[in-house]
């Protein structure tokens, strides 16, 4: 109920901006209220709301921008979170640490690097090297979290070196570049994921393998492949604290936003359809910046929408489309386009999500008979033989009701393609144990750690899905309460 309210409010509002003279669907020039007009404060209050909500993911990618903008050089943050100034990259060298806190729902399938990139300062050349057999995929996503380039095993894509512009560049593409990849905004992420198992020989060989994986500016490049040792990177001070920060560091800041907001519609110029929308994001930004009492009354706007629109959207069963057993999903990751409820709801609730072809996502916060996931209970969750139908690999992984990794006493926070030692049932399928205690030591392969008594969600990826994944023929099985 709470999901459709907040959708028709902001439909109407679509269509209150669509009734404005001078309204046009394609036209950018759009042009809404004067800003020397008198307006009411609940009309302010009313824009202002809406805007907050569709302006949320942009300003989260944008701020990122702006701290990653004050590194020197890529590091570590606090030893466990890849960070880098602009248009460059810092990768880890094994799973992510359960204390990281900069990203909610990180996996510990693949090994992680990051890039914030700036495509108004130089376009920027990403490295590929030979993966071989093994899968990868780099998420290349814009500001608004829509994605732009296509690298990635299901894409077939050969090794070597792609180039992203952003949509003001009219350089001269140079020799050796195999594609270029056009943003419609210069703000934006590149996250390179390489799959890894969890032997020590399989860490060793992707140790090796990743150290021909780079992003830098054009500037720099030479035409040869530059290899990086990522295990000497420094280690810089930040706000991780071993666990200690319980959600997500906070990107968007209600007190900020409207001040901030001429930068994002600098950086993303309206796409088709928008161009009311972005007319009176304008005049917002006029009317805070010129008015002190319009602007503290946009400011508390925000603080409301912040804990009554956003907040919610942490939930995972508050969005997507229904399946079986209370699960979910969405099929526009990444490709969000006018859908502005999903894309706020992805980006509180697990931002920086694949394209569809590349990962499906499944998210659960309930058990077979809709009750919350507790530790309080013990869970199974049977798959039939084959599990998944992926190209790729698959994974069950689970978190607490942050969104990050709660440690247990073995270390273990998802289980699937990567897991070495489970055990199958005599026909084929896979039963999982989800509880706090160990199922028993000939059960304790397929054990997922819970926390005793505390709320926590399941989630499934399907890393270059099957054809049944992707066509609905495939859902996920019931979590079910263990008797």
């Amino acid at each position: 109920m709470k999901n459709r309210i907040v959708f028709l409010f902001l439909l109407a509002f679509v269509f209150f901006l669509m009734s404005l003279p001078g309204y046009s669907a394609t036209a950018a020039s759009a042009k809404g209220p004067d800003a020397g007009m008198k307006v009411t404060e609940s009309y302010v209050r009313l824009a202002a709301r809406s805007t907050y909500f569709w302006g949320w993911p942009m300003a989260n990618i944008y701020s990122r921008r702006f701290a990653f903008s004050q590194l020197s050089q890529p590091a570590l943050m606090s030893g466990i979170v890849p960070v880098a100034p602009l248009n460059r990259l810092s990768m880890l060298r094994d799973y992510i640490d359960p204390a990281e806190r900069l990203v909610a729902c990180p996996n510990q399938d693949v090994v992680y690097g990051a890039a914030s990139i700036a495509l108004d300062k130089d376009a920027v050349v990403v490295q590929v090297p030979d993966f071989g057999k093994r899968f990868w995929v780099y998420q290349v996503v814009d500001v608004r979290t829509d994605s732009f380039a296509e690298l990635g095993t299901m894409y077939n894509t050969k090794p070597g070196f792609y180039l992203l512009a952003g949509p003001g560049w009219k350089g001269t593409v140079p020799r050796g570049i195999l594609k270029v990849f056009r943003s419609s905004t210069n703000t934006g992420m590149v996250v390179p994921r390489v799959f890894q198992d969890d032997t020590a020989s399989d860490k060793e060989k992707v140790k090796s393998l990743i150290s021909g994986i780079n992003v830098y500016p054009l500037s720099e490049y030479t035409g040869s492949l530059l290899h990086r040792d990522w295990s000497k990177l420094p280690v810089i001070e930040g706000e991780q604290q071993s666990g200690g920060q319980k959600g997500e560091t906070k990107w968007v800041d209600p007190e900020k936003f409207f001040d901030e907001l001429p930068l994002l519609l600098a950086d993303a110029k309206p796409m088709p359809g928008e161009g009311a929308i972005y007319a009176q994001a304008a005049y917002l930004a006029k009317l805070a910046k010129s008015n002190p009492s319009m602007r503290k009354i946009m400011i508390d706007e925000a603080k409301k929408a912040d804990q009554e629109l956003v907040a919610p959207l942490l939930r995972l069963d508050s969005f997507g489309l229904p399946l079986k057993y209370n699960w979910g999903t969405i099929n526009n990751g990444a490709a969000f386009g006018l859908d502005y409820f999903t894309r706020t709801a992805v980006a509180r609730s697990n931002i920086l999500v694949n394209k569809e072809i590349e990962t499906k996502y499944f998210y659960q916060d309930l058990d077979e008979s809709g009750k919350r996931l507790n530790g309080a209970n013990s869970y199974t969750v049977t798959f039939p033989k084959g599990a998944v139908p992926v190209k790729g690999f698959w994974s069950l992984t689970l978190y607490n009701e942050y969104h990050f990794f709660e440690p247990n006493s073995l270390n273990r926070y998802s289980i699937g393609t990567k897991s070495q030692g489970l055990k199958y049932n005599a026909d084929g399928s896979l039963t999982l144990y989800v509880q706090p205690q160990s199922p028993g030591k000939a059960n304790e392969s397929n054990w997922l750690p819970s926390r005793k008594n505390a709320d926590f969600s399941l989630y499934i990826r399907a890393y270059w899905p099957g054809k049944e994944v992707l066509d609905g023929s495939w859902t996920p099985p019931a979590v079910v309460v263990s008797k």
